[in-house]
């Protein structure tokens, strides 16, 4: 019998960007605009499947494989959305078919000057020994830098 287990954790992040909040709203609302930034390295990522329905009740999916490496699958489900203010979704992450970890996320976004400010809260329940909180605040911190270059890139839809 494979010894199983769970490591629950919470970490915050925040990021603020000079764009306006419409932009850094339309960055995670929109199917162009997330997938501007929301993927694996461009040096060592293949997208192999990418579903977006930006909707309370609404799911999303990002499937891709790293090169020489495993097939990554994240699919997520809409709970809450208010306009211009907050997302809030779970996901369950897989690494090649295996479930990883289950996380809720709430990501609020609030203007500071002429930018904005994304506080994105994680609460999550990592699975089994295949992930821990550290390696998914890394992970997370890492996609928050990938949208600021997409932000400074260009305009995501507004």
């Amino acid at each position: 019998m494979t010894k199983r287990s769970v490591t629950h954790a919470v970490f915050s992040l925040e990021r603020t960007y000079d764009a306006p909040p419409a932009r850094v709203w339309a960055a995670f609302a929109t199917d162009s605009g997330k997938a501007s930034w929301f993927s694996g390295p461009e040096d060592n990522w293949t997208p192999l499947e990418r579903a977006f329905d930006f909707r309370e009740g609404g799911r999303e999916r990002a499937r891709g494989k790293f090169h020489n490496g495993p097939v990554s699958d994240f699919r997520a489900h809409y709970h809450e959305i208010v306009e211009g203010q907050r997302i809030v979704f779970a996901y369950d992450m897989f690494i090649d078919d295996v479930r990883i970890s289950v996380s809720l996320q709430t990501v609020e976004l609030e203007p500071a000057g002429e930018g904005t400010r994304v506080k994105l809260t994680e609460q999550g329940a990592y699975l089994d020994g295949y992930d821990d909180a550290g390696a998914r605040e890394r992970g997370t911190a890492g996609l928050l830098d990938q949208l600021g270059v997409a932000l400074e890139r260009a305009p995501a839809e507004a």
